[in-house]
């Protein structure tokens, strides 16, 4: 039991950091949510590509692969497993392959999300 708690307590902790990086990077540096968003995932491709993203994984979880973070790491993990595969070729299919169920989840729940809520902005 005590080792569920301080799995709990590691993810909250960890994914707290991420969102806090997130939100002083738009509050302090004045960067726009899409450039915090690059930079967020840049981050945990870099991570990933130096081999810190996977203890980070171990560490905390979900507080970790939750986060836009994560994005980077999958990314970076497909194309660098497939590098090793297929060369060039596969750092290319590699990245493609692994974050396709991802892209395409949301782009089918926001097209959902689209027809049945009303957006913002809309002129009557």
């Amino acid at each position: 039991m005590r080792k569920i708690g301080f799995s709990f307590l590691f993810a909250f902790v960890v994914g707290g950091i991420i969102c806090m990086i997130g939100q002083v990077l738009m509050d302090v540096a004045k960067l726009t949510p899409g450039h915090t968003l690059s930079t967020l995932v840049v981050a945990g491709a870099i991570l990933d590509g130096f081999g810190l993203y996977e203890p980070l994984i171990d560490l905390a979880g979900a507080g970790v692969t939750v986060p836009i973070t994560s994005f980077g790491n999958s990314l970076t993990h497909g194309a660098l497993a497939e590098a090793e595969k297929h060369g060039w070729i596969g750092v290319l299919t590699g990245m493609f392959e692994v974050t396709s169920s991802g892209i395409s989840a949301a782009i089918v729940f926001g097209f959902i999300a689209a027809l049945i809520f009303r957006p913002k902005g809309t002129i009557d």
